[in-house]
């Protein structure tokens, strides 16, 4: 990217669990990227005041001690290190953890206090969404942002969405209130393969990344588990009649129309999609971050 982009400097990655993590897709992105680099917490949320844990639940383990743990969810901040080679221009922070559940405006405040001491100068915020898509094909990425100058540099629209949102659109928002531009990316996640972490979302928002920001984060251990989860629903869908018919529908409706563009109204369009499969009792897997 040049000197000027706006999308240069200290840059943040954000991603949720929740209903905006079909696939774990976003935050396996952050997963990856801090496997990658060198990071440390620059700040961890006291969490429990803003989660149901009837909704968002802890989880126990046995450690290679033998003992029993638990690990409660959590949101933390992690800050890029300073490294002779860093991946971009500036350095890449990283914000992920649970979708809090209550207090959302005094959550914002905290977290914004805290992005704006590291001299964030833009964000990145990703999710993914469950989709009438076949993992045969390339997953669709699609991009939005209310920040002007961003939407005339990349060719993207503003969301025409109205309706229920997640906490990542709320942050959005707010940042953007406050100076801070951003661009949100969602991947398209095949929904009858919600189950299971989708690395080839993951993967394709990763490269979208890499076009917006200049970034050069190795991901080829990525695409070769995307490419066996690609082969392993590939089997599923040999063994499976109705499963194989369904997925030559999903392809045949993909070849034959183009792809939609990366504007306001196909993201609404895909968001509402996936309300309504929401409310028809499909969801998301979430995942522990460390």
């Amino acid at each position: 990217m040049g000197e000027h982009s706006p999308l240069s400097g200290n840059l943040l990655l954000v991603a949720f669990e929740g209903w905006t993590d079909a696939g774990n897709a976003a935050t396996d992105v952050l997963r990856f990227v801090k496997s990658q680099g060198a990071y440390t917490q620059a700040y961890s949320a006291d969490i429990d005041r803003y989660l149901d844990y009837q909704f968002t639940r802890p989880n126990i383990r046995t450690d290679r001690h033998g003992k029993r743990k638990i690990d409660y969810p959590s949101v933390t901040l992690y800050r890029e290190k300073e490294k002779q080679e860093p991946i971009r221009e500036g350095r890449l922070h990283l914000l992920v953890g649970a979708e809090p559940a209550r207090r959302w405006k005094q959550f914002t405040t905290k977290m914004l206090a805290e992005i704006q001491r590291l001299d964030i100068s833009a964000i990145v915020f990703l999710g993914a969404l469950l989709a009438d898509a076949p993992h045969t094909r390339p997953i669709m990425v699609q991009a939005e942002s209310a920040n002007e100058d961003l939407r005339h540099r990349f060719d993207i629209e503003r969301s025409t969405y109205e309706g229920p949102v997640g906490y990542l659109t709320v942050l959005a928002h707010e940042a953007g209130q406050a100076g801070i531009p951003s661009i949100t990316i969602w991947a398209s996640v095949p929904h009858y393969a919600h189950g299971t972490p989708s690395p080839k979302a993951t993967s394709a928002l990763i490269t979208k990344i890499e076009q917006l920001t200049g970034a050069e984060i190795a991901h080829g251990e990525l695409d070769l588990q995307a490419a066996m989860w690609e082969s392993a629903l590939n089997a599923l869908a040999e063994d499976d009649a109705d499963m194989r018919g369904y997925l030559e529908q999903l392809e045949q409706a993909r070849d034959t129309q183009d792809l939609p563009s990366a504007n306001g109204e196909s993201i609404a369009a895909e968001i509402e999609k996936y309300l309504r499969r929401k409310n028809d009792g499909h969801g998301s897997d979430q995942g522990t971050f460390e």
